[in-house]
């Protein structure tokens, strides 16, 4: 009976914990480590503006999951000893039974292991419906919104939320390069130049009247990402949410997988088309996206005449009405 062949790492000839198609490496958990090192930290040479006077308080929104975990421990690497610097990390608790409470616990463990600051808030603290409560009522409302629709826009008010309750001069999240391609993607099939702009990074081109967001994850596949944190032994969350398939985004994960497949390098040059197209806008109209204003009726800052958490929350109780009508 043949013996099956572990790949060696092309820098030690240890066994291989991943190959990247994309450019032909193949490495084993130390040097896919100290690879991802180098990427995130010339990331946050070029997201992290730190205040020349005075502290600077770095928000970091974790979720239990294998990115955040990955981002908080980067950042803690990179900042944690500077006294200047006040790291503090969040979660927002949507109210999924069975999926939240792990992924939270997790959060919670990774915080105390890292000896960060540790906040959190949940739906019916911000004056949402938890999303358990959400799901049921989606049938009914139509409209051909998925969970995540809510969710999503949920979640960013939360996470502004927290930040806001910290000063947060930044806020970090854990989008990798995977998430990326699949939101530049999305915004391509809906011709949403506008929100292509308005990508994290933020910080050559901040939005008024919003904390900066960075991204230092963006050039690190979900795969790499996913290894890294096995290899560092890091808290986190395995399960995926019960109410994402079928939405919008997952469709373009399977997309880009597979064009990944065939091409590999594909995400990697969607991300440095979407950052083409944000500086071709900078250098044509030589000022930052058009400023947001503020939602007449909660105060969040939107680009429209309300922002979707309002409109979603008059979504809900138009159907509360329909129930107390019938």
């Amino acid at each position: 009976m043949a013996s099956l062949e572990i790949p060696q790492c092309d820098r030690c000839h240890h066994p291989a914990m991943i190959h990247q198609e994309y450019s032909g490496r193949t490495l084993c958990g130390k040097h896919l480590a100290d690879s991802i090192r180098k990427k995130v930290a010339r990331e946050m040479r070029k997201q992290v503006t730190l205040n020349s006077e005075g502290d600077t308080t770095i928000f970091v929104a974790i979720s239990g999951g294998k990115d955040s975990a990955v981002l908080l421990d980067r950042i803690v690497e990179a900042f944690g000893p500077r006294p200047d610097v006040r790291i503090v990390a969040g979660c927002v608790d949507e109210g999924i039974e069975g999926y939240r409470a792990p992924s939270l616990d997790c959060a919670r463990e990774l915080a105390e292991n890292l000896e960060v600051e540790f906040i959190t808030t949940s739906y019916p603290e911000l004056g949402f419906e938890e999303m358990d409560e959400v799901v049921k009522k989606l049938p009914v409302i139509g409209d051909g919104l998925a969970p995540c629709s809510f969710c999503g826009v949920f979640r960013r008010q939360g996470i502004n939320q927290l930040a806001r309750s910290v000063n947060a001069d930044m806020v970090a999240l854990g989008h990798n390069l995977d998430d990326m391609a699949q939101t530049i993607m999305m915004n391509m099939q809906k011709g949403d130049v506008e929100r292509t702009i308005r990508l994290a990074p933020h910080t050559h081109a901040p939005l008024t009247g919003m904390s900066p967001r960075i991204v230092p994850l963006r050039w690190i596949p979900e795969q790499e990402v996913h290894a890294y944190a096995l290899h560092r032994k890091l808290p986190f969350a395995h399960g995926e949410c019960p109410h994402a398939p079928g939405a919008l985004r997952w469709r373009h994960r399977s997309i880009i997988a597979t064009l990944e497949a065939d091409v590999p390098g594909t995400r990697h040059g969607l991300v440095h088309m979407a950052d083409q197209v944000k500086q071709l806008h900078l250098d044509s109209r030589g000022k930052n996206p058009s400023p947001p204003s503020n939602c007449p009726n909660c105060g969040e800052l939107t680009s429209g005449e309300v922002c979707k958490a309002c409109e979603m929350v008059a979504k809900l109780e138009s159907y509360s009405e329909q129930v107390i009508d019938q």
